[in-house]
């Protein structure tokens, strides 16, 4: 059974996806944004990529390319050893994380009566 992504309202209302680019290829989207927040939530990336259905290896990936991306650490990681590793946000990752939660949230609050026009538009069935 597939999880879903942390960000994911549930189907039965309107929402918006939205993936902020920030030129040079450059951009922050909702799996990325879930990602970190799976990361300071389980304080794994291994955990963070189970929660998404997403491999280690690719969790890891899009952590280095947002590394890169940002031009900074987002996230640290602690070797395992005798109490195991374990990862956290930066302050970078923490801020970056905050301000596309606030950008969809704004966004979502300035469009809300659109989306709800718009979902009163659509073909249901019973």
């Amino acid at each position: 059974m597939k999880k879903s992504r942390l960000a994911t309202p549930p189907p039965d209302h309107p929402w918006l996806k939205m993936r902020v680019m920030l030129g040079n290829g450059a951009y922050m989207g909702p799996g990325r944004a879930d990602l970190l927040q799976g990361i300071a939530e389980t304080g794994s990336i291994a955990a963070a990529g189970r929660r998404m259905d997403m491999s280690y290896r690719r969790a890891w990936l899009l952590v280095e390319a947002l590394q890169q991306e940002f031009g900074g650490a987002m996230v640290t990681t602690v070797i395992g050893g005798k109490r195991g590793g374990g990862a956290q946000l930066t302050p970078l990752g923490q801020s970056v994380l905050q301000q596309y939660r606030h950008i969809v949230a704004q966004c979502e609050l300035a469009v809300a009566p659109e989306l709800k026009t718009m979902d009163a538009l659509r073909q249901t069935t019973p």
